[in-house]
């Protein structure tokens, strides 16, 4: 079974940056489709960022799209989420997640369709 630890969550002010970091233990990130997703209190699971398995093919939600980048980086066998231009409104517990076999053949913007997920890390954006 894959073990997800997320890291690089803080307190940041409006306008800056964090890396959330994702790393994983029994399991090759490279041979799942991996997500990044944010709870934020009183509100639903949604969904950030996606890399597809094998190809560098991603995926963003609206919000994500031109401030946040996902990158896998295979010899470390992380998958990192890089923030700019945070905003208060992106403050959130933010979890990976991975897809594994049989792999979802549908949007992979949703928690169901992902099957291991880690502890989540808190990001706070301070106005």
């Amino acid at each position: 079974q894959v073990v997800l630890v997320e890291s690089g969550g803080g307190l940041v002010q409006a306008g800056g940056t964090l890396r959330l970091a994702c790393a994983a233990r029994g399991g090759m990130l490279v041979r799942y489709n991996v997500g990044w997703f944010r709870q934020a209190p009183g509100k639903e699971r949604e969904f950030v960022a996606g890399v597809l398995r094998n190809v560098d093919i991603t995926d963003y939600s609206d919000s994500a799209r031109s401030r946040f980048t996902i990158t896998r980086v295979e010899a470390e066998n992380t998958v990192y989420l890089q923030m700019s231009s945070l905003k208060p409104e992106d403050t959130a517990i933010y979890y990976c997640a991975v897809d594994v076999p049989p792999y979802s053949r549908d949007s992979r913007r949703t928690p169901d369709e992902y099957d291991s997920w880690g502890q989540g890390t808190q990001v706070t954006v301070s106005s």
